[in-house]
């Protein structure tokens, strides 16, 4: 039986988060996602949504996804390892790995069960973990749980990176995300490559990049011009500019059987269903051939950008989908989101502890399908 200490101590937290202004609650959608949805009968453009492509709802992606639930049925059934790996999760794994140029690719079923594998799997006891203090929280969740120590560098400085990787360990693993998803800035992996000793290589969660940057939409990676040579370790994640769900991570073929063998959120999980295999197929399939989505993309993060300058808005400039306006005070951030909402816009409140504190912002998140 819960003691009433127990449960008053826990309505103090909720009160006590209440009255910062950072309460959240989730708001249920009427329609597929898009650059227009339906929320609370009330008909909205989203600028909240990471749906970057606009391939959430493609045609092509859900005929694939209803091909799939024709063939495969429903569920998986098991984990990849029992008896819940099908036909569709291999040709899945294979066309990422052709598409990204990697020996090996492991599929989970969400990113922050990709990166938990990611920063758990490969080092133990006397190694290294460094990452940007700006990092994913999953990839913070995942470095506290790991058997390795773990230090923070400040964000995108490779030579806070270098004094960092002077601690004294066996083998240190650099980790970064490719593009940051509140501030939307890309990591600058070439000058952190300069600052790699021997026993260090760099990891990289692309959430955010793939689809959007590089040839063909293959990402971070792509965007400088490197390859798994030079960082050998990438997740990357279905739910954004892919427009599915899952992950996975992308390496050289010793690596990717370690995860298989090792990576304890891909042996004990169920696996995604074999339509998301098929339908997530279907849609690096489009990204890879259709530039036109990336030129208007582009094209609008630029319009943005000339808005918000002739507005005088407080927005941090950056090359991607993801554009902050940088408010300051939560309670400022959450009445300008209301107000923005009440004139039929949706666009995210994003405060502690998603970003530091007097930090608040409106997440402008555009996709290739918003219209000027």
């Amino acid at each position: 039986m819960l003691s009433p200490a127990f449960i008053d101590w826990q309505q103090q937290r909720l009160n006590e988060h209440k009255n910062a202004d950072l309460w959240r609650h989730h708001v249920s959608l009427q329609s597929p996602q898009s650059t227009k949805v339906r929320c609370e009968n009330q008909t909205l453009v989203n600028f909240s949504s990471n749906d970057y492509l606009g391939l959430a709802n493609h045609p092509l992606v859900l005929e694939a996804a209803t091909l799939g639930l024709k063939k495969f049925g429903l569920g998986s059934g098991a984990s990849h390892l029992i008896c819940g790996h099908s036909e569709a999760h291999e040709t899945l794994q294979q066309t990422i790995a052709d598409w990204l140029g990697a020996e090996k690719v492991i599929l989970f079923s969400s990113g922050y069960m990709a990166n938990f594998a990611l920063l758990t799997t490969l080092l133990e006891q006397h190694d290294l973990i460094v990452q940007d203090k700006l990092n994913h929280a999953s990839l913070i969740d995942a470095g506290l749980s790991s058997k390795a120590s773990m230090k923070r560098f400040i964000h995108n400085d490779p030579q806070s990176l270098a004094q960092q990787l002077k601690t004294q360990a066996r083998f240190k693993m650099v980790v970064c995300d490719g593009v940051f998803s509140m501030d939307g800035d890309i990591a600058p992996l070439p000058n952190y490559l300069h600052q790699l000793e021997a026993n260090s290589f760099i990891a990289i969660d692309d959430a955010h990049g793939l689809g959007v940057l590089g040839k063909k939409g293959q990402g971070t990676l792509s965007h400088f011009q490197l390859n798994f040579n030079q960082v050998p370790l990438l997740m990357g994640t279905f739910g954004k500019a892919i427009g599915t769900s899952g992950a996975f991570i992308a390496t050289n073929k010793v690596l990717g059987e370690v995860f298989e063998q090792f990576a304890r959120t891909h042996i004990y999980t169920t696996a995604i269903p074999p339509a998301i295999a098929e339908a997530t197929r279907s849609s690096i399939e489009i990204i890879k051939s259709d530039d036109a989505r990336r030129t208007r993309l582009k094209n609008n993060i630029q319009y943005c950008q000339q808005l918000a300058k002739e507005l005088e808005l407080p927005i941090l400039l950056s090359e991607t989908a993801i554009q902050p306006v940088i408010l300051g005070e939560s309670k400022l951030c959450v009445s300008i989101a209301k107000k923005l909402r009440e004139h039929g816009f949706w666009v995210g409140a994003i405060r502690p502890p998603t970003v530091p504190k007097n930090t608040a912002r409106l997440r402008l998140a555009l996709s290739s399908e918003h219209s000027e």
